[in-house]
């Protein structure tokens, strides 16, 4: 069967007319070979630990709550919430989830404990002020009552202040709450003014002891007297004070800071500590 083009035809220079001329041949395909192997991720993203309570803590919720499974359950996982909000700094997420368990359960120490650091934290003092009493209460922990205690002074309540130290101090606390204790009695002191009686109290507490490797709470108890030195205008043993602080620990708070504000010293070298004991070292006569 012959077909014909009815369509148009094209036109050379002379006018005369064409028919167009055949396309040029198709060339040679040329195959290319490329790799069929696909490479494997060797990077695999790691499943994320789900967050848990400590074993006693959720039974002695679940003993405590009175209600439903399901509610009982809820409420473990409502401070499961809680404290993982703490861990990651969300202090306010943290204080409301814990509030809602502490309502449901409120003689469970580490669920009052738990909300009252959050409070704290938060800066909302009166709120942490009950739930950390409460948590002594429950357990006969003194452990927090010093932030018992500086949670009146950011009130004010000067003289709860002093009431709260001498429960500390009738408690029976271990030498690092001891301190911080007294850390927060002598910042009282300090802010009405009786810098003599804040000064004795730092003192008697071992504030100018001189240490070769002082621990972490005389770090705090020299710092502590080196402001209340400074706040009551001693220069000088405020300027020693803070040069031992950053001789111990040059990062501690803003020690180096308050060491440059107030000029520049001879810090306090401690000896080299004896490899041997002088009772058992050789001596040649």
């Amino acid at each position: 069967m012959h077909l014909t083009s009815t369509g148009r035809e094209l036109a050379d220079n002379d006018g005369v007319r064409v028919k167009p001329s055949a396309p040029a041949p198709i060339e040679d395909w040329v195959e290319e070979e490329r790799p069929t192997t696909v490479v494997a991720r060797t990077t695999k993203v790691a499943a994320k630990a789900p967050y848990a309570l400590p074993g006693d803590v959720a039974a002695e919720i679940r003993r405590a709550f009175v209600g439903t499974a399901y509610m009982r359950e809820k409420m473990v996982f409502t401070l499961t919430r809680a404290a993982e909000a703490y861990d990651r700094h969300r202090y306010e997420e943290a204080l409301r989830l814990g509030r809602i368990v502490a309502d449901a359960v409120p003689g469970v120490g580490p669920v009052r404990e738990l909300t009252g650091l959050a409070a704290y934290r938060a800066e909302r003092w009166s709120m942490a002020k009950i739930h950390l009493r409460a948590h002594f209460a429950v357990t006969a922990d003194p452990e927090h009552l010093p932030l018992v205690m500086d949670c009146e002074r950011a009130n004010r309540h000067y003289r709860a202040v002093e009431k709260t130290f001498a429960e500390l101090e009738a408690s029976e606390p271990v030498a690092e709450v001891l301190t911080e204790g007294r850390i927060v009695m002598g910042a009282t002191l300090a802010d009405q003014g009786k810098f003599a009686e804040a000064i004795d109290l730092l003192t008697r507490a071992g504030g100018t002891k001189q240490l070769r490797n002082p621990s972490y709470r005389h770090v705090r108890l020299w710092y502590a007297l080196a402001d209340v030195f400074d706040r009551a205008g001693d220069v000088g043993a405020a300027r020693e004070l803070f040069a031992r602080v950053v001789l111990a620990e040059p990062e501690a708070y803003d020690a180096a800071a308050r060491l440059a504000e107030l000029g520049p010293t001879n810090a306090p070298k401690n000896r080299r500590r004896r490899v041997t004991p002088v009772s058992k070292k050789k001596l040649d006569f």
